[in-house]
Formats: structure tokens, sequence, C-alpha cells
């Protein structure tokens, strides 16, 4: 069992510094792969990932939520053109880099989401998507 990185990720990254074995990759193109994808073929399931997300995005996959409550605040990210998702989002990531998340949806306190959808798109990224690419780490410096 691999661990997931749900729409909650509004990609910070630091999750990729801890990583032991490297599995951890931002999506690419951001507008299609908004967030970061952990390759379930390499991660050895070590729980690093998890603390160092400041958005608590990330769970083992047994314990994707199907009820998750936001506390409100929270911001959820999909692919550009998702129905609901037509908020943006701005911040800096781990590194003091900007990230913009044109393709979000701010959580209300109390609202009830299900992430476990987010949990195949993990697995297509490498399945079908670009999975690693060589240039991602130069991607928006």
């Amino acid at each position: 069992m691999t661990h997931i990185i749900t729409s909650l990720c509004l990609r910070d990254g630091g999750c990729v510094e801890v990583c032991p074995v490297e599995c951890i990759v931002p999506g690419l193109p951001q507008d299609k792969w908004p967030w970061y994808y952990i390759d379930p073929d390499t991660c050895i399931d070590c729980g690093a990932c998890i603390p160092e997300c400041p958005y608590e995005a990330i769970f083992t996959e047994d314990e994707v939520p199907a009820a998750y409550e936001g506390r409100g605040g929270e911001y959820l990210s999909m692919p550009a053109g998702t129905a609901g998702f037509s908020a943006t989002w701005e911040g800096d990531n781990h590194h003091g880099v900007k990230v913009k998340l044109t393709s979000a949806k701010a959580l209300e306190a109390g609202e009830v989401v299900d992430l476990t959808p987010d949990i195949q798109p993990n697995y297509e990224y490498f399945q079908k998507g670009p999975g690693y690419w060589d240039g991602w780490q130069d991607h928006g410096k």
C-alpha cells in the first residue's frame, strides 16, 4: 500500500525533501496534474512525508477520508476546468517559491468532502500520465 497526496495539496514540496527514495514529484503540466504525486511502485511506506505537509494532504491509501470535514480556510485543487473549482490560490512553497493554482475551491468550516476519488489520479500519473519528467526540478524557477 502506498501513500496518497490528495486534492488538499497546494504544492508545498516539503514532502519531496524528506522522501528517502525520491518517489514524490510535482505534477506537470500543473493545470492538468495540480498536486504532487507519489510513485506507488517506489514508495516504501515510511510515512516521512505525512508530518512534512503543512496542508495535511497526505494519507496512507487505506486512510484517505471518504468524509473529510473542513475546518474552514483549506483549499482543494483540481485540474483546470473542473466544475466548481474557479477560485485562485496563491502562496509560497517550502522554498519561498510562488505557487499559483487557478482551479481551486475554499472549504467552509464543517463542509464535508470525499477525498477517496483522489486516489486514482496518483496511480494514473505514473501509469498514463507523464510520470517522472527529467526537467521537473527546473520547472518554475
